[in-house]
């Protein structure tokens, strides 16, 4: 008895649903990441207790030449002639979004006179919260504390 070939399958890897599993590691991925919106390196002055800072908060940089950059924490900050200027960037930060806070990251060899004008300037524009950021002295293992 003579058997009889069947015909050959066409073999195939099934792509329709490679479609929808990228577009699904897409919106993952634009879910899921933080965008570091000041990058401005400094310095930090170091304290013993540090309060974790909002991630929607807007920022406020000093560096040690005395230049300062501004962000509303949405996008990357942007440099500003001076503390005049800080006023009228807290004064739009907080009319459009009253209550975000405000974190000021100065370097720890910037002259107090420039975190004081910035300060003054957020207070002005009746900032609510203002965070001043700090390095956190690291506690020897084992002492009281």
């Amino acid at each position: 008895m003579k058997l009889k070939a069947r015909g050959t399958q066409n073999t195939m890897i099934p792509t329709a649903s490679m479609a929808d599993i990228a577009f699904l590691l897409i919106i993952f991925f634009m879910v899921t990441i933080n965008f570091e919106v000041d990058k401005t390196t400094v310095g930090l002055p170091t304290t013993q207790l540090r309060f974790e800072i909002p991630k929607k908060a807007a920022y406020i940089s000093i560096i040690q030449s005395g230049q300062i950059r501004v962000s509303s924490g949405e996008e990357i900050s942007v440099p500003v002639p001076g503390p005049e200027n800080v006023l009228s960037f807290a004064v739009d930060v907080v009319a459009n979004n009253p209550g975000k806070p405000f974190v000021l990251k100065a370097d720890k060899n910037v002259p107090y006179r420039y975190v004081d004008s910035v300060i003054d300037a957020l207070k002005q524009a009746r900032a609510e919260v203002i965070y001043l950021l700090s390095e956190q002295d690291k506690l020897e293992e084992g002492a009281d504390g």
